[in-house]
């Protein structure tokens, strides 16, 4: 017990100093190419190796006017692990990256085809990421990310997202609970993503505004959070399988919320 209480309190410290970042790296032409064509507002410089040879996005930088200088070796060492930058690095603001959860909630449309996820303290960057490139995929409204014990937005998980965190609101949020109980009293249905749960997600209608909470990838939704839940929902799976990871799990949840609105895969 002492020994996870320690770690809980490792993990808070480092993502409280993380989520006080003002700026990220996003690296990989990819990437950088999403941003500037679906953010560009908040790529503040981009580092550009002399042997860039991409025609294209050279192009799209110099159409940006956004301020460009040479990549040197202290920028490559700033990112995470074994990042492949592919010769180009932008520096991004978050604070114009993820919109604060009122302003979101001025300007969301709501009705039955409106759906979100919420991040309820999922650690690992590449499940956020990978969240992040579910919801494009499947024509979520927003992903809602909780400023404590949360993995934040970070290069790694830009990369793991295919750049779709330029395309996907993402939206940052206090605590959970007090979130759940406004998107309720707006009129959403919440559903909780858990093994457990006693409600099949084929049975399900999602005849109305749809909330879905992703609990942390060992513990799950705190307790709280569940007893906040209208819906439980379990992901009916072989016997030889035990679970799925947290990512394909939110994947698998979200298609089939987009089979009942097939208007959230239109442009």
């Amino acid at each position: 017990m002492l020994c996870n209480r320690k770690f809980e309190i490792i993990c808070y410290l480092y993502y409280a100093l993380v989520m006080k970042q003002t700026k990220i790296y996003i690296y990989g032409k990819h990437a950088l190419t999403e941003a500037l064509r679906y953010a560009p507002h908040a790529v503040k410089k981009i580092h550009i190796a002399k042997k860039l040879d991409d025609d294209k996005l050279r192009s799209l930088i110099d159409k940006s006017k956004i301020p460009v200088a040479s990549l040197e070796s202290k920028h490559v060492s700033s990112l995470e692990g074994n990042a492949t930058h592919q010769g180009v690095i932008g520096v991004v603001a978050v604070n114009e990256l993820v919109q604060s959860f009122d302003a979101f909630m001025r300007s969301l449309p709501l009705s039955p085809k409106t759906s979100l996820v919420i991040l309820g303290e999922v650690q690992d960057p590449h499940n956020v990421g990978a969240v992040i490139r579910s919801a494009a995929a499947f024509g979520v409204a927003g992903v809602l990310i909780p400023e404590h014990n949360q993995a934040p937005i970070t290069g790694a998980v830009v990369k793991v997202s295919a750049g779709m965190a330029f395309r996907v609101p993402l939206v940052s949020i206090g605590n959970v609970n007090q979130t759940i109980r406004e998107l309720k009293d707006a009129g959403f249905v919440i559903y909780g993503l858990d093994g457990s749960g006693k409600e099949r997600l084929p049975q399900q209608k999602f005849d109305e505004p749809s909330v879905f909470i992703l609990g942390n990838e060992s513990t799950g939704i705190r307790e709280k959070t569940r007893e906040l839940c209208d819906h439980l929902l379990c992901i009916p799976m072989h016997g030889r399988a035990e679970s799925l990871n947290a990512a394909v799990s939110a994947s698998v949840v979200l298609y089939a919320w987009s089979t009942i609105h097939p208007d959230s895969l239109k442009n």
